[in-house]
């Protein structure tokens, strides 16, 4: 990685280890010399529309204020390094602008007395060639990073009016999101239901993680002889993930026989052992951000024994009465609430609980089976892998289904290798198994569902990889 540059003009700017001084010569010829760049306004981006229809709903909600909406800034990750950029998830939701969205920007609601906002784009215009930013500043200077937009381009291609950022003045008693309760909750709120855009956009990064799961399939031969084969699991997912998006949309758990009872696994420094199950939970955003979110569990030898195909058969079961309880109009903890029934009565049969399935799913008095999943079953997916996360727990959890909202159903089982609740042939084994859902009015439509999900496919799929 290139050393920064001096940040200043003169032959005697101090230097350091990390920073010398440019010669004189550089300094008298650095402006001169370069060909003319064509200004050219691209048209404007399929989601433009639909992210103005969504600042529309936002001005309407908030009369007579100035919203001020970050995108945010670079954050460190060491010394001089920083960690790719990912522009707040509402600020792209609300300006269209995504994967190409710059630190620092900020989108101003601008209250106009006969009502109604003027918005405003503020973000830092790319600097002319004879000023010392362009190739001093290796945070912003396109000699580092490569060329900046112009602000005629980016109003083109969002249709919003644009500005420099350094014409963007704060004020006290701005809305500011993240800072207002309200703002942060309505613009999260407003996520809630996809439109058209957004759904196009939920099936792309569907299909481009399938395809992600099926370079893991296809590559379990390297994976199982490698000492850390869960790092390729990883590394292997993120190649597809970079090639044919934006990036992961969130560390990628990819856990082997015990680890697979760790929820959270993203260590990903362990083997892959044939005999065990390996459950990988990855998804792809594409470059508009929107990401998917699936979880399959593969038997690393291509078979499931008959204890794990048992607990892998119960989680799908979960599974799909989780699915077909969810219709429109029914309470969105109702998917989560079903998948409780299968796994309470499945773990009770197994003689694992110290009283009955409908004991343990007494609200107030039971919760016994939760110790083998403690997660919920669902949760709302988009631009965010948990969506909607600021919404009031009404228009959440207890809030009704509604066509155009997307979700996860992700039930599971884990049974510790340290858990003496168990007999010892449960312990270690960890499935849970997530698609990602669309709700319509005719009811829900599973987007993953192309990923083989039951035990017999699963199985069928590892044995096309190796014929």
């Amino acid at each position: 990685m290139a050393a920064p540059a001096a940040s200043g003009e003169g032959v005697g700017t101090t230097s350091t280890n990390r920073r010398q001084p440019f010669g004189q010569g550089f300094l008298d010829t650095i402006s001169t010399g370069w060909a003319e760049r064509p200004e050219q306004s691209p048209p404007a981006r399929d989601q433009a529309p639909f992210a103005a229809a969504r600042r529309d709903a936002v001005s309407a909600a908030f009369p007579g204020k100035r919203l001020v909406v970050p995108a945010g800034e670079l954050k460190q990750r060491s010394n001089d390094t920083d960690y790719p950029f990912r522009a707040h998830s509402a600020f792209s939701h609300l300006t269209g602008w995504a994967a190409d969205a710059e630190p620092g920007s900020v989108l101003v609601f601008e209250p106009l007395a006969a009502g109604g906002h003027e918005v405003t784009l503020y973000f830092r215009e790319r600097a002319d060639r004879t000023t010392s930013e362009f190739y001093s500043d290796a945070s912003i200077g396109e000699f580092w990073i490569g060329p900046r937009p112009a602000l005629d381009g980016v109003a083109a291609d969002l249709g919003i009016a644009t500005a420099h950022v350094d014409d963007f003045e704060a004020r006290d008693g701005d809305v500011v999101l993240d800072e207002d309760d309200d703002l942060t909750r309505f613009v999260s709120e407003l996520r809630l239901r996809k439109d058209s855009y957004e759904i196009a956009q939920m099936e792309l990064a569907v299909q481009v993680t399938a395809n992600g799961f099926d370079d893991i399939v296809a590559n379990l031969p390297a994976i199982i002889a490698h000492p850390r084969g869960e790092r390729v699991v990883e590394g292997v997912f993120h190649q597809r993930a970079r090639s044919d998006g934006n990036t992961v949309g969130y560390d990628t758990i990819a856990a082997s026989g015990p680890h697979a009872c760790y929820l959270h696994w993203t260590r990903n420094d362990g083997a892959v052992v044939p005999g065990d199950l390996i459950l990988i939970d990855a998804g792809v955003e594409v470059d508009s951000l929107y990401t998917a979110d699936i979880t399959r569990t593969l038997p690393v030898s291509g078979r499931f024994t008959d204890i794990q195909r048992k607990v892998y058969e119960t989680v799908r079961e979960a599974a799909d009465a989780a699915f077909a309880a969810a219709k429109p109009g029914v309470r969105f903890r109702s998917v989560h609430e079903a998948a409780m029934h299968v796994i309470a009565a499945r773990v009770a049969e197994w003689g694992l609980l110290p009283v009955t399935a409908e004991e343990a799913l007494d609200a107030e008095r039971g919760g016994q089976h939760r110790r083998y999943m403690v997660h919920g079953t669902s949760h709302h997916l988009g631009i965010d892998v948990h969506d909607c996360a600021q919404a009031r727990r009404d228009m959440y959890y207890d809030g009704a289904l509604e066509p155009g909202m997307v979700f996860t159903i992700e039930p599971g089982l884990y049974f510790q290798i340290d858990d003496v609740t168990v007999p010892e042939e449960y312990r270690g084994i960890g499935v849970r198994i997530e698609d990602d859902i669309l709700m319509t009015a005719d009811g829900p439509v599973n987007l993953s569902a192309d990923i083989p999900r039951t035990a017999d496919e699963v199985e069928a799929w590892i044995a096309r990889s190796r014929s």
